[in-house]
């Protein structure tokens, strides 16, 4: 029996462009089609699997919706990576992915209907404003849809454990006898930023700590010059300096470094630091980052299976919210005081 990938393999074309041809789709060449329809007619597709590829009318193409609040784009390497992962699965599933914008050919879209133009098989949000009612609209569409650590009732939901990671971290710092410990949070009124603070104040709590309101101060994500910044104000006081600064990442943390030696200080002596995500470590010269590693690659990987469940077996996958766990990594960024 003759399969669609041995048919692409024959005409050296991906799944999806074989899925166009045979479906009727335009958004190909008629010189494409006109190839792929001689080589099925020669191997004998129509008459086994390609009937049921036929009946699908799948284009074995998933779009993907990503649009960070920053300029950084596929620079952020926390989705940088999810996204690698995600499309590394996805083509070995025998899917192409198209990012969802709001214009084609100059003609202003909606993102649905951008989705139903390319008439894709399902939606990944990676990143994205999920208050935004195009976003909402998508969600909650007839397209399978996973989103990345923001859930939906109508989705499957892929969340990175913010909340327990920051906790763990927080009651790691306290362990090695801090209790002035400022953090410079990511930009709030996001999922992430909410629950990072939620898990560091419930530390606090819980070991009877209590800091000045400006210890917690709003900074942004993957912005080192801003964390510095922050961090120099933070550490202006003379009378109750925080002993240590946890960063929004690891990156950020870089910022927080320059600061401490601006100040006049030494790094971890002086003052401690502590990063997220587990990413940049390696930027630290004479000290290992104290950081909490998130499975970015796994959550990547994950979101592309379930949500090619969701296509090619739309009872097999219910909508859920899956929280993944993240680690802490211990370094010596982060002094034991007496």
């Amino acid at each position: 029996m003759v399969t669609i990938q041995e048919l692409s393999k024959r005409c050296g074309v991906s799944i999806s462009t074989v899925s166009k041809a045979l479906n009727g789709y335009s958004d190909i060449s008629d010189k494409t089609r006109e190839k792929i329809i001689k080589a099925a007619n020669e191997l004998g597709y129509y008459s086994n699997a390609g009937s049921k590829a036929y009946k699908l009318k799948r284009t074995y193409n998933i779009g993907v919706l990503f649009s960070t609040l920053t300029d950084l784009g596929l620079k952020n390497d926390y989705f940088a990576h999810i996204l690698s992962a995600f499309k590394y699965e996805a083509s070995k599933r025998g899917y192409d992915i198209t990012f969802i914008e709001n214009y084609i050919g100059g003609r202003k879209l909606s993102l649905l209907e951008h989705c139903k133009y390319r008439n894709f098989d399902g939606v990944c949000i990676v990143c994205a404003n999920y208050k935004n009612e195009e976003v909402i609209k998508l969600a909650h569409s007839e397209f399978p849809v996973v989103t990345i650590d923001y859930p939906y009732s109508t989705t499957y939901s892929i969340i990175s454990d913010n909340y327990n990671g920051m906790k763990q971290l927080t009651q790691y710092i306290i362990h090695q006898g801090h209790t002035d410990i400022a953090f410079i949070c990511g930009i709030r009124n996001t999922l992430v930023t909410e629950d990072r603070l939620r898990g560091f104040y419930d530390a606090l709590k819980e070991n009877g700590i209590s800091i000045p309101d400006d210890y917690v101060v709003e900074g942004a994500y993957r912005n080192y010059t801003l964390a510095e910044e922050l961090a120099l104000k933070l550490l202006k006081s003379k009378s109750r300096r925080p002993t240590c600064i946890i960063a929004p990442d690891d990156l950020a943390a870089t910022g927080v470094l320059s600061a401490i030696r601006k100040r006049g200080l030494q790094p971890v002596k002086d003052v401690s630091l502590a990063g997220y995500d587990g990413m940049d470590a390696n930027l630290f010269i004479g000290a290992k980052l104290t950081t909490v590693r998130q499975e970015r690659e796994y959550i990547g990987k994950e979101a592309a299976n379930k949500l090619i469940l969701m296509i090619e077996n739309r009872n097999s996958v219910n909508p859920a919210t899956v929280y993944i766990k993240q680690s802490l990594v211990i370094g010596n960024s982060v002094r034991k005081l007496k």
